[in-house]
């Protein structure tokens, strides 16, 4: 499969500086940073700083440092923020029937009260 990367979506532009963010964490492969329409209390989003548009494609070209990486700061956003006891969502959009809105890969790292079903019909 071959993946092409958009280099002008929105967190290609927040990873240049071009547009601002609220910072939750950073490391030298990934950023967390605050949704700006957060669906819950909690909403965090967890960005590889390489150009990956799915999980797909990450898993396939990723280096293993950048993937331990990737999920290792989303456990952490997750006790950082305090979600650990009372429950949370991650979840990964990919594509349109995913409904994917951004095409760089990004975690959603939702919490703060009970979020419902998982799908609705």
């Amino acid at each position: 499969m071959s993946y092409t990367y958009d280099e002008e979506n929105i967190f290609a532009k927040i990873l240049r500086g071009e547009i601002p963010c609220t910072k939750v964490a950073e490391t030298e492969s990934c950023l967390a940073f605050r949704d700006i329409n957060p669906a819950a209390p909690v909403h965090v989003l967890v960005i590889p700083k390489g150009p990956y548009v799915n999980m797909d494609h990450f898993g396939a070209e990723a280096s293993d440092a950048e993937i331990a990486d990737f999920h290792r700061m989303i456990s952490d956003v997750i006790r950082q923020e305090g979600l650990s006891e009372d429950g949370y969502r991650v979840i990964s959009n990919a594509g349109v029937n995913g409904m994917q809105e951004v095409p760089h890969l990004h975690a959603h790292i939702l919490g703060g009260r009970i979020l419902g079903p998982l799908l609705s019909a």
